[in-house]
This record gives structure tokens, C-alpha cells and sequence, in this order.
């Protein structure tokens, strides 16, 4: 079989119009829908270009890449179907003409000689999905299918923002504080793969806004007329999680008492957040597999393809995703394909900048929530902030949002917030070193007191010292006005591990 030949399975595709349509597109929508197939394979663009034509669709075909880039320039297309590897003009740069000429197109390359790298590559650049050769014309019905449902929550997406700016003149709810670069580095990110529907991996510490960033992407997509669904992969045990993703018959286990639609179902033509990723099974990463390749959902208990959905995915996990896959907890192939684009949240102590902006909205908002607006909101004050700053945020901006609700609630109206003010937990507490000699100081003789004591202070110092400057090896130097070596071997004397005090996303 030739890689470009488009396999024809009579059984599932007739000529009679009564094929499979999954997503429910309407006649009226496919006619509404322009598509280029690009492909110097003219059996294959043919092929194509038939089997959709009977399906409805408006179908224009190509067989050369400048030819190609030319023509994207002039006419905007829906879908695009290229093949990626052509001369002298290649796929990706078909791509990426398009991507300048039209974001919400969808494109999808067609390729013979599939890989992670070229496959990966391709997402990135904005490339809706990648079709292997030989496909079926069911395969391709399917896809395209998807794609068209896609195209169908766009254009309602846009509809929907139109009204909103007509009748509050901004649609924009979600706001992401922060100006320290590596956030900012970070939600720029975030809106620049929003408008695509490529798979986004969040990572980072807990606590420090993995599903805010989510909510974020999915506002600023061509879904957001639809719904953002999230589930905690590690909240749930892994019987009751395939239940709640993937649904399940009635009788497939003792209790279902009905059929029952999971949340890949619910959240078709919108985005599924997958949090803590890395908690799922393995066998359930090789059913959630199936999904992302191919849409198809099979409930618990079904012997049939129940569903086939199009869905965007967003997963977030606090672990490193690689050192999972070296574990064998994570399925390489799972991780290419939810790691498209990845995006790294900082830990709060190393955007210490944004700490007074995150602490004096917090305060704003917890004052509104619990006291209203009729009585003026507590201050805080230079050394309140100064205080915060200094503190390590183990929790991150969760562990910092708790401090600020709990100190508006205990708070007077119009009060000075001084750092004795601010509470802390007990378990983040650096005790300051004692101003007098421990009781047993003369247990021991004068110079071997002495190197105790210098060796307490040493490491009670460096404590401190590393909690102040956020980790940041270069700051604790300025700040005990210290070279980084003369730092480095105090660390090494006493234990400390540089790669741990660094956090586990450095940045």
C-alpha cells in the first residue's frame, strides 16, 4: 500500500450520504466550510478531495507549496490538509504562512515519515492535529469532523465576545497579577498559545496558580463560549476517576443504576483540565491515549465506541514530567502529546516583586467579601511588607492569600497592618538564635564552646539569610555582603544542597 493512498472502508463510509457523522455537523455548516488540501501526491489530494466533497464539504486542492502560500495569503480557508514534507516548499512552511495570514484557521499535516520531533514541531507552530499516512476515509471523515466542530464553537466564540464588548465594553474577567519577569514570561505565554488549541502542560510548586493560568488559556480561546471542566487526578481513586472521565453503562459496576456521561462527554468542544496529571494510572493514560489520538470515548462497561469528542486539553502536574516518565509513572507518548506547549509557573519566592501587589489584593478583595464596603479597609504598612517579603511561602501565592484572608478578618477598619499583625503558621516559624549562651555551654572547654557556637550561628545565619533572599544565591551574597564561593562552601560545611534550596523549577 502506498504511504498517500486514502483506504476507502465501504462498511462505515457510503456513497449514499448515510456516512457516520459523530459531532453532528449539518449539511448547511459543511457547505459553509472551505477546505485546502495540499499535497504533491495527486492520488491522495484526490482521494481526499472526493471523499469530503461527497460529505458536503467545499474542497479546493493544490499540488504545489508556493502555489500554496500564495493562495493563503489571498483566500481565507477553514481547514487546511498539508502534506509536511514537500519541495521545494515544505508543509510547515505552508503552516506558518497560514498562521500570519489567519490564526483561526485549522490546520492539520499529513505525513508518511511521522515523529515525535517533527510531529512536536508542528503543534508548536500552531498545526491543529497531525493525520499519519496511509489513513482511511473513515479516519479522515472523523477528523475533519472534529475539526469543523472546532471551526463551529469558534465562530460562536466570536459572536459571543462581539455581544459582551457591545454590552460591557470588555469582555476581559480574569485578571493574572504579577510583574516580575518570569511570570510575566509566563502568562505572555499563556496568551499566546490560547488562540491555538494545542495541548498545554502546566508546571509548579502547589499553591502557585496552575489552574488560574488554565482558566486563563481556555478564556482566551475559541472555546470559551463552551466549558472549562477540571478534574483532580489525584483527588479521586482510579476506579471512580475512569468513571467520572469516561462515563459508564448502566450495570457496568455495582451502584450504576443508569448510563452515565463522563467528563470528556461534557466537556466536548471545550477544554478538559487535567490536574495533577501525573497521579493517573497507567492503564488510564493509555485509555486517555485513545482520546487524544483519535476523540473516541468507550464508557466503562461498553463494548462500543459511545462518543467521540473534540476537546482541548490543559494538565498541570507539581512534579518534573520527564523525571516521571524515567520512573515509569508517565507515558512518554502521553507526555509529548499533553506537553505540546509547556508552561512554568515560578514559585512566589522567587517573584518577590509581586508580593505587595498579590498581598494589597487580597486585602481588597477579602475586606469586600467579609466586611463590605462601608467601613475603610485595613493598610499595610512598609514593614508589614517587608515582613512578607521575607517570609519563605512554602504554599506559594496560596499560602499567602490564607495569611492575608485571616489577617482581614481579625483586622480593625482603617488599622495600620504592623508584621506582628500578620499571622503566621506555626510550621513556617524560623526561630531567631538566642541572645544568651545554651545552659551546657560549660560542659565543654573554651575553644570547643566556641566552634560550637560559631557553627549554630553559621547555619542559623545561613537559614535566614537563603529564607530572605528567596533562594536566590546571588542576592544572599549582596545581602551578608559575601562573595557566591565564600557562600557555597558555608553551605557545603553545613549540609545545605544547593539544588534543594533552589526549588525544584528553577528558572
Amino acid at each position: 500500500m502506498a504511504s498517500g493512498t486514502v483506504v476507502r472502508d465501504d462498511d462505515r463510509v457510503k456513497n449514499d450520504g448515510d456516512s457516520r457523522d459523530p459531532l453532528s455537523i449539518s449539511p448547511d455548516v459543511k457547505a459553509s466550510l472551505n477546505i485546502l488540501i495540499v499535497d504533491d501526491d495527486r492520488t491522495l489530494r484526490e482521494g481526499c478531495a472526493s471523499v469530503l466533497q461527497m460529505d458536503g464539504y467545499n474542497v479546493t486542492t493544490l499540488g504545489r507549496g508556493d502555489e500554496a502560500v500564495d493562495l493563503v495569503k489571498r483566500r481565507r480557508f477553514d481547514i487546511i490538509l498539508v502534506d509536511l514534507y514537500m519541495t521545494p516548499v515544505s508543509g510547515m512552511e505552508i503552516l506558518k504562512a497560514t498562521m500570519e495570514s489567519s490564526k483561526d484557521t485549522i490546520v492539520v499535516v499529513m505525513t508518511g515519515n511521522p515523529s515525535v520531533t517533527t510531529s512536536i514541531e508542528a503543534l508548536r507552530a500552531g498545526a491543529w492535529d497531525y493525520l499519519p499516512k496511509p489513513f482511511s476515509a473513515t479516519h479522515l471523515q472523523v477528523l475533519v469532523g472534529r475539526a469543523s466542530h472546532a471551526v463551529m464553537v469558534a465562530r460562536e466564540t466570536r459572536d459571543l465576545r462581539v455581544q459582551l464588548l457591545k454590552q460591557t465594553g470588555n469582555s476581559d474577567k480574569l485578571t493574572l497579577l504579577g510583574v516580575s519577569p518570569p511570570f510575566r514570561k509566563a502568562v505572555e505565554l499563556a496568551r499566546k498559545v490560547a488562540s491555538t488549541d494545542a495541548s498545554v502542560m502546566i508546571m509548579g510548586e502547589s499553591g502557585t496558580g496552575k489552574e488560574l493560568i488554565a482558566q486563563f488559556i481556555h478564556q482566551y480561546s475559541r472555546r470559551a463560549s463552551r466549558s472549562l471542566v477540571p478534574i483532580n487526578c489525584a483527588a479521586l481513586p482510579e476506579g471512580l476517576l475512569e468513571s467520572e472521565l469516561f462515563g459508564h453503562r448502566k450495570g457496568a459496576f455495582t451502584g450504576a443504576e443508569r448510563d452515565k456521561p463522563g467528563l470528556l462527554e461534557i466537556a466536548n468542544g471545550g477544554t478538559l483540565f487535567l490536574d495533577e496529571l501525573t497521579e493517573m494510572s497507567l492503564p488510564l493514560q493509555a485509555k486517555l491515549l485513545r482520546v487524544l489520538q483519535d476523540g473516541v470515548v468507550r464508557r466503562v462497561g461498553s463494548e462500543k465506541e459511545d462518543a467521540i469528542v473534540d476537546v482541548r486539553f490543559i494538565s498541570a502536574t507539581n512534579r518534573n514530567p520527564q523525571d516521571c516518565v524515567s520512573k515509569g509513572t508517565l507515558r512518554e507518548d502521553l507526555m509529548y502529546r499533553l506537553r505540546v506547549v509547556p508552561i512554568h509557573l515560578p514559585p512566589l519566592r522567587k517573584r518577590q516583586e509581586d508580593i505587595p501587589l498579590l498581598a494589597n489584593h487580597f486585602l481588597s478583595h477579602f475586606w469586600e467579601r467579609h466586611r463590605g464596603s462601608s467601613e475603610p479597609a485595613p493598610k499595610l504598612s512598609d514593614a508589614s511588607i517587608e515582613f512578607l517579603r521575607s517570609r519563605p511561602w512554602r504554599g506559594n501565592v496560596r499560602e499567602l492569600q490564607n495569611v492575608i484572608e485571616q489577617l482581614t478578618v481579625l483586622a480593625e477598619p482603617g488599622h495600620l497592618v504592623l508584621p506582628e499583625d500578620v499571622p503566621v503558621y506555626e510550621d513556617n516559624v524560623t526561630e531567631a538564635p538566642s541572645a544568651g549562651l545554651p545552659a551546657n555551654v560549660l560542659a565543654d572547654g573554651f575553644h570547643v564552646a566556641k566552634d560550637k557556637l560559631i557553627a549554630h550561628f553559621e547555619k542559623e545565619y545561613l537559614s535566614q539569610l537563603i529564607s530572605r533572599a528567596g533562594s536566590n544565591m546571588s542576592k544572599a551574597a549582596r545581602l551578608a555582603n559575601i562573595d557566591r564561593t565564600t557562600l557555597y562552601r558555608l553551605m557545603d560545611k553545613h549540609g545545605f544542597r544547593r539544588e534543594e534550596m533552589m526549588g525544584t523549577f528553577d528558572e
